[in-house]
């Protein structure tokens, strides 16, 4: 029985490390995140919720409200899970706990056993009868090594308990600690979920408002989709004229990709090799508006269409240039604040909606330079930047490409 209990106890030590240092990595990872969405939250507050002297239409709130609904609802399911691992643990650690009681008791029993052995033949009349008692030489010598062997035998099982109940100890204040951890993140869980319902409340009410006016409201955000994509349309025809003017210096023709000189490959191979790394475009900014088709956050009816993100700030915030690069296009648009397009090889991030330029073509940029100031709009109060990645002509997702985006 005691060396069954003793394979299963060395089976489960042998596993138990991977499963533990797997689970140690993914609530690293939770926690990590945990933190981040909760500064986002702190962030969109800063930005999006203490301007009161500025006061936006319903619209412009309910956008808001569902950004901040967004991040409290990934914020919930992160906190579930780390509960869930905790549940888990605790689970698996009294379990163990069990386990090494039992072994415990096993190797306390055996020592007594043996204790009690010991002294019944514990005199030294008794030890030498012993030896005395031997037929031959050798079989005295084997004595002796047996009695050495036995003493030996007896100081490794009191050490082997001494090691036992202090592990056991550890297990207990583990389980301890796991239990408290577990209390804490479900309180905070609860009180995410308590401004959840708050925010949701309010934002319903909004909508409520908002849906008397729809037709007028999607018609206002199709208006404002126009415009966009009319930008959008002249940024991709100032960087296909600017391919084609590489090219025709290259002495090749086409409009889709840049012929690169050796220097532009090292910068594009550069730019490739931090992806995921790149630095934001603002010291402080968070995402109001993802990449891509998507519906609108408040008009469910609409679609809008997305070639980088939107990332709200602070008034007069500077705008940086996510890597060295060439300031290839300053433009204004009909209507629209500058936009700035730095090429950096054959890849061009552009930054839309700038109140103050500090770059014109041509100028050589540095990683983290200042290009210009975010404009605000005094109407709302926003200070806005949306923010596009271009390879060639094709949009690429920023988050793949800014560092916890």
């Amino acid at each position: 029985m005691y060396k069954t209990l003793c394979f299963i106890a060395l089976f489960w030590i042998g596993l138990h490390p991977v499963l533990a240092q797997d689970t140690s990595k993914r609530q690293q990872e939770l926690e990590a995140q945990r933190i981040r969405l909760k500064n986002e939250i702190k962030q969109i507050n800063e930005l999006l919720f203490t301007n009161t002297k500025t006061r936006k239409n319903a619209l412009s709130e309910a956008e808001d409200l569902q950004v901040k609904l967004n991040v409290r609802s990934e914020l919930i399911k992160v906190t579930n899970e780390q509960a869930n691992i905790l549940t888990r643990k605790i689970s698996l650690n009294q379990r163990n706990i069990g386990d090494q009681r039992k072994e415990l008791e096993l190797l306390k029993e055996d020592y007594a056993s043996m204790i009690q052995k010991s002294y019944a033949s514990k005199s030294l009349k008794n030890r030498l009868m012993f030896l005395f008692s031997s037929e031959s030489f050798l079989q005295a010598y084997k004595r002796i090594q047996y009695l050495k062997q036995y003493a030996s035998y007896r100081r490794k099982q009191g050490l082997a308990i001494s090691e036992k109940t202090q592990l056991l100890q550890q297990l207990n204040q583990t389980l301890i600690d796991e239990k408290e951890k577990k209390t804490l993140l479900i309180k905070e869980n609860r009180a995410v979920q308590q401004k959840l319902a708050e925010d949701r409340k309010e934002q319903e009410s909004l909508i409520k408002v908002l849906k008397r006016k729809e037709r007028s409201l999607a018609a206002q955000i199709s208006k404002k989709e126009k415009q966009s994509n009319e930008i959008d349309q002249a940024i991709n025809r100032l960087i296909r004229e600017a391919i084609a003017a590489s090219n025709k210096a290259a002495g090749k023709k086409g409009n889709k990709t840049f012929e690169l000189t050796p220097e532009a490959k090292l910068i594009a191979a550069s730019f490739s090799s931090n992806k995921g790394r790149l630095p934001w475009p603002l010291e402080k900014g968070v995402v109001i508006q993802r990449f891509g088709r998507q519906p609108h956050p408040v008009v469910k009816t609409t679609t809008i269409q997305s070639n980088g993100v939107t990332l709200a700030t602070t008034e007069k915030a500077q705008v940086r240039a996510v890597f060295e690069g060439e300031v290839m296009s300053v433009v204004t648009y009909k209507g629209s604040n500058p936009s700035v397009l730095i090429r950096h090889g054959n890849f061009i991030s552009v930054y839309k909606n700038l109140g103050k330029l500090y770059v014109k073509k041509g100028d050589k940029v540095k990683a983290k330079q200042a290009i210009g100031e975010v404009f605000t709009n005094q109407q709302n109060g926003k200070t806005e930047l949306q923010f596009s990645i271009f390879n060639n002509v094709t949009a690429l997702d920023p988050k793949g490409w800014i560092y916890q985006m």
